[in-house]
């Protein structure tokens, strides 16, 4: 499966990147299981998306959680939380 990935505010300038194309393992179906594959990678990728981290997803620009559905083509974001007044 291939999915677009993209990263915003804090977290762009942490990875030093804002969008990636992905093609996914057969074992990734969900957006939590992005995020683990994604920290696999080690380094700034295990810090910044490490599990304790407060950290907003969103599939196919809606809010998602960990154990929403990909589908293939999808897109995946990557944001930390924000406040508002």
């Amino acid at each position: 499966m291939k999915i677009e990935l993209r990263f915003f505010a804090s977290l762009r300038e942490k990875l030093r990147l804002s969008q990636e194309a992905l093609e996914l393992p057969d074992s990734v179906t969900t957006v939590g299981d992005v995020r683990a594959y994604l920290r696999a990678r080690g380094g700034v990728w295990a810090e910044a998306l490490a599990d304790g981290r407060a950290l907003r997803m969103a599939f196919n620009q809606e809010l998602a959680n960990a154990d929403t559905v990909l589908i293939d083509g999808g897109e995946v974001a990557f944001f930390p939380p924000v406040t508002g007044g």
